[in-house]
């Protein structure tokens, strides 16, 4: 398929215009400078202690060396767990697009800050820090002629593409807010997002490529921004020939910022002034925008990459995040931009054209560092080691995990066969909420061991504790618990927007004095961490976190269903899939075609990934007398675990467990049988 604009590059898509403009990049301030990635100094166990021992000295002078400042700090932290009142680097000022472009087209303009790796194979684009910087510009001028002003959101709806991180960067620089939304959610979704946020722009392409397929994402948008009305404009910009609906509201983007001078000055930005906003589900039904501001999300974004991933100065850092969760920000965007690094933005899927085009897009752009996720390694783990080994990896050093936990045998044929068992594996445990990695195998000591499919050491400022049911502190080692963390770190979220409550009630009330991740973990005899899953009702879908209630909400609109309960189960490739119990109405239709109408329902309003893939009908729920449904025992059912179902005295009716066994197994045997 033709690919315009987008496909020849972000510059050489706007008629070829060449250099950086009269003014040239910002220039780096005296203050600060930033000559180089700052790195603590020490050993890795005097760095970790100092860290949690005497933070400001620690964090102070990474942050003073490691960027670009407009004014210096006066604090490096201010932080109490238990009002919640989180900050760092303040009184500082600083421009984040200034750190990731400006900085580096000062020192080595030609230098290759993006490769796009294109849904067709073969095809990618290079782009560099200066052309980089003068998209970045001309799309900030963009959204200034349109009355975007600083503090002011804008939502980006796009897949990966040079121009999407321009989108990103662009709001950065004149001090607007960004609200990247993932490609794959519903226009119910996008809308929810938009609203919550007041977006006054929204940026979008007319069609998405992936996989070989294609996605209307233009329609998706005018189907979402017919009720959004703080929507002002749609930028919409060119990713294939095929012409799409223009309306009022539409601005084909290309072409205004062709209109536009390369040259954009720098907002001049606090450290706690917000940078995005990113949705994340949790255990209510309303996803929550959660706030990560300038500094010091920029620094724990720029560290962690540097040591977690061992990057150096002339890797290819290969991150296949979307661009749309917190991996593709920090680890696509920010943190390599900021190190000067190469990263790689990846468009496509893994199995297109085959289950080689991770291995085969390796060779091809000499990838030093490989970030994915478990289902990804598990699916491609189907497929043999064939696709693995017909391709030269090298180049390859370090290989990552994200997004869940890792399971020991994905982890194996990640170390044993994509790697050759000369690779360092790094299985990170980290969240939306915290903004970078927190407990990785790497940085360690020298040589240090790794343990399987563990993440096992906390990062510099990283204070993981464990806590028991009562909310005590469980000591020592070979124990579990509720996985908290005592001690602020600079990448950390500060707040949910428009809702500064919710951020304490779901965060720092459960265990007060401490930040509750949602996560239990697993601390083995000598202090590493294992994490084992989620506490809490949100399941992690193939890397993408979606809460219980929100697919409830989606179900019980439906008129035929008067209850639901949606559970987490293992599942093979998926890491965890959705299971749903529903109470059909007594005089309700086609049960076969009310599934069809739930299915579709919660494709539409959330995403084709948060689908339940068995949906079991159930004249009842297994409720307490207080009228709270207990999950623990559907989760029991479904894992074959009905011989243990624990204390069932506060049930209303006990009976109901037989009765929804029964129905279970006569659903299992039915499935069995096949059509």
């Amino acid at each position: 398929m033709a690919a315009r604009s987008l496909g020849r590059g972000v510059l050489r898509l706007l008629g070829g215009v060449r250099g950086v403009g009269s003014q040239g990049p910002a220039v780096p301030r005296p203050w600060g400078s930033a000559p180089a990635p700052a790195t603590p100094s020490g050993s890795y166990q005097e760095r970790r202690a100092q860290a949690v021992r005497e933070p400001a000295a620690f964090w102070g002078p990474l942050a003073r060396d490691g960027l670009v400042w407009d004014t210096p700090y006066h604090t490096v932290y201010d932080c109490d767990f238990r009002s919640g009142r989180i900050g760092w680097f303040l009184g500082g000022q600083l421009n984040v697009s200034v750190n990731c472009l400006d900085q580096h087209v000062w020192k080595s303009p030609e230098s290759v800050a993006l490769i796009w790796e294109r849904d067709e194979p073969g095809t990618e684009v290079r782009i560099t820090y200066r052309e980089l910087l003068e998209t970045t510009c001309r799309l900030a001028n963009t959204l200034k002629r349109h009355g975007v002003c600083r503090g002011d959101r804008v939502a980006i709806y796009m897949p990966a593409s040079p121009l999407s991180v321009a989108a990103m960067l662009a709001c950065a620089r004149i001090g607007a807010v960004h609200s990247v939304v993932f490609a794959g959610f519903s226009a119910v979704s996008l809308t929810g997002r938009i609203n919550d946020a007041k977006c006054k722009v929204v940026i979008t392409v007319n069609q998405a490529l992936r996989g070989g397929r294609v996605l209307e994402l233009k329609r998706i948008v005018d189907e979402a921004v017919k009720h959004c009305p703080s929507v002002q404009h749609v930028m919409v910009a060119h990713r294939t020939d095929r012409k799409v609906y223009m309306g009022d509201l539409d601005i084909p983007l290309e072409q205004a910022m062709a209109k536009e001078e390369p040259v954009c000055a720098p907002e001049s930005m606090g450290s706690e002034d917000i940078l995005f906003l990113l949705y994340t589900s949790g255990s209510t039904g309303k996803p929550k925008g959660l706030v990560h501001t300038q500094a010091g999300y920029l620094l724990y974004a720029a560290l962690t990459h540097r040591l977690v991933f061992d990057y150096r100065p002339g890797d290819i850092f290969g991150c296949v995040a979307d661009i749309g969760w917190i991996t593709g920000h920090s680890y696509v965007v920010y943190g390599p931009l900021c190190n000067g690094a190469t990263s790689v933005l990846f468009e496509s899927t893994p199995v297109y054209p085959d289950p080689g085009r991770y291995w085969e897009t390796v060779q091809r752009l000499k990838i030093t560092q490989f970030y994915g996720a478990p289902t990804a390694v598990r699916l491609l783990l189907k497929y043999g080691d064939s696709w693995v080994k017909q391709h030269d990896r090298s180049s390859l050093r370090t290989l990552g995990s994200v997004g869940e936990p890792i399971n020991q045998e994905a982890w194996e044929w990640l170390y044993d066969v994509v790697g050759d068992r000369r690779c360092t594996v790094v299985d990170t445990w980290w969240q939306t909420e915290t903004g970078g990695i927190c407990i990785s195998p790497r940085p360690s000591e020298e040589g240090a061991e790794i343990i399987p499919a563990m993440a096992m050491r906390p990062f510099f400022g990283i204070v993981p504790v464990l806590m028991d049911e009562q909310g005590n502190v469980v000591e020592g080692g070979d124990v579990s618990g509720a996985l908290c963390l005592s001690q602020a770190w600079p990448g950390m979220a500060r707040t949910i927007f428009g809702d500064h409550q919710r951020f304490l009630d779901a965060y720092f009330k459960a265990y007060p004095g401490y930040y509750f991740t949602g996560d239990g973990a697993y601390r083995t005899p000598e202090g590493y961490y294992q994490i084992t899953g989620r506490m809490d009702d949100v399941i992690n879908i193939s890397g993408h976190r979606v809460g219980t209630a929100e697919i409830e909400d989606a179900l019980a609109d439906h008129p035929e269903v008067p209850e639901t309960a949606v559970i987490g189960y293992p599942h093979d490739i998926k890491g965890e899939a959705a299971f749903a119990f529903i109470v059909l109405k007594e005089d309700a239709g086609d049960a076969d075609a009310v599934m069809n109408e739930l299915r579709s329902a919660v494709a539409t309003k959330i995403a084709k990934y948060a689908v339940p893939d068995h949906i079991l009908v159930v004249k009842r729920l297994p409720k307490t007398r207080s009228g709270k449904v207990m999950r623990r025992l559907l989760r029991k059912i479904i894992t074959d675990k009905a011989q243990d179902l624990g204390d069932t005295t506060t049930l209303e009716d006990p009976s109901v467990v037989t009765e929804i066994l029964s129905a279970y197994h006569k659903y299992k045997d039915k499935q069995a049988a096949g059509p």
